[in-house]
């Protein structure tokens, strides 16, 4: 079916009587057509004409869209703000409906966002109410924990040990492809910065060293504790963020059932127990790595780095790092649940409990190292 072409939308003016001005709108006045400047229209109103009063005609109007109808409502609104005179007999009657459907409810200026630009000091000051009102989350969460803590010792908690079962295995064998890749290749990176030092003052055997030592007492729980913030924790924040978003936290509390006895205990359960076997296992992969390099491209005989690593450890320094572990599994899975508990009602909620439980998690690793490390060094061990 053929169509009509377009014609471009014109305005013109005519000056009557009585500085009455009539604009003749004509052509089609559609979506791909170039509108008259409303700024010309009006500079015509005021300035060429000193118009009094405004009239329309249609008469060679064809076709129109919501683009004629915004455009007479910005005429008629300069009309008023000016106090000029409107007589819209000559709009058609469609279109004359639209325009005071548009004035039927005005626009109620009070209720309008009113955007104001907050001093440095304001800034700094909501900043710190925000920290202050997250520690106090924090805390609080903290403490329901402990008390869970309390009622699984003395054999009160509402738990299902299948799901304990189910979240030993997430937490432990299923982590353990990562867990070794990861913990070699420290290895392997240790013992290659150490050789590149010591082979220059003919002391290749203290790789066996520096790697022993560096992985039971520091890199083994670390790296198991990092590991598992990215891979553990954002699922344990998914987990419960999705089942936030499913209202299935709700549901628990309403049937009576503490979401923290059923929900975060197996969890934090799983992690304590699991990650200082995985830290053990992170520390002989390491120590493996470092002997790839020491026997591999240091000439040292196995039997050799077998003894040096033997002679360098002790069970102190698998102690240190074990004690780290657990430590570290407790902040991995408070910091996951936290998040999950705290998850918004959205899709885009989980995502974002996810990637902060991870922050969360290795922030907290990080000071907690550092406050460990201190204490040790205090305490001579």
């Amino acid at each position: 079916m053929a169509t009509s072409a377009s014609i471009q939308p014109t305005i013109d003016f005519l000056l009557v009587e009585h500085a009455i001005v009539v604009i003749h709108i004509e052509g089609d006045w559609i979506m791909g057509n170039t509108l008259p400047s409303i700024e010309e229209v009006v500079a015509a109103i005021d300035t060429t004409y000193s118009a009094q009063g405004i009239q329309f005609n249609t008469d060679r109007l064809n076709r129109w869209d919501s683009r004629l109808l915004n455009f007479l409502i910005k005429i008629i609104d300069y009309c008023n703000n000016q106090t000029i005179g409107i007589d819209q007999a000559g709009i058609p009657p469609g279109l004359r409906s639209l325009v005071q459907l548009a004035y039927a409810v005005p626009e109620r200026k009070e209720v309008r966002r009113v955007t104001s630009e907050r001093s440095g000091l304001s800034k700094i000051g909501i900043r710190l109410a925000e920290m202050g009102q997250e520690a106090k989350r924090m805390l609080d969460f903290v403490g329901e924990t402990f008390l869970v803590l309390v009622a699984f010792f003395r054999g009160k908690a509402h738990y299902r040990t299948r799901d304990l079962g189910l979240m030993l295995e997430e937490c432990g064998p299923s982590a353990l492809p990562i867990i070794t890749l990861i913990s070699i290749l420290v290895g392997l990176i240790l013992a290659f910065i150490g050789a590149v030092q010591l082979r220059t003052l003919g002391a290749q055997i203290f790789v066996a060293n520096l790697v022993g030592l560096g992985m039971t007492r520091e890199m083994g729980a670390m790296m198991s504790a990092v590991i598992m913030a990215g891979r553990t924790g954002a699922a344990f924040a998914a987990q419960l963020g999705a089942m936030q978003v499913n209202e299935e936290i709700d549901a628990l509390r309403t049937m009576g059932i503490s979401p923290m006895e059923f929900l975060v205990l197996p969890r934090l359960l799983a992690l304590i127990l699991m990650l200082p076997l995985l830290c053990l296992y992170a520390d002989f992969m390491g120590i493996f790595g470092g002997f790839i390099v020491g026997v591999g491209l240091l000439d040292l005989s196995v039997t050799e780095y077998y003894y040096q690593t033997k002679a360098a450890m002790g069970l102190n320094d698998f102690a240190v790092g074990l004690i780290k572990s657990v430590i570290f599994g407790v902040l991995v899975a408070l910091s996951g649940c936290l998040r999950g508990m705290q998850c918004g009602r959205s899709s885009a909620a989980v995502g974002a409990a996810a990637t902060s439980a991870v922050v969360t998690a290795i922030v907290a690793i990080v000071i907690a190292d550092a406050i460990m490390t201190l204490v040790y060094d205090a305490i001579g061990l």
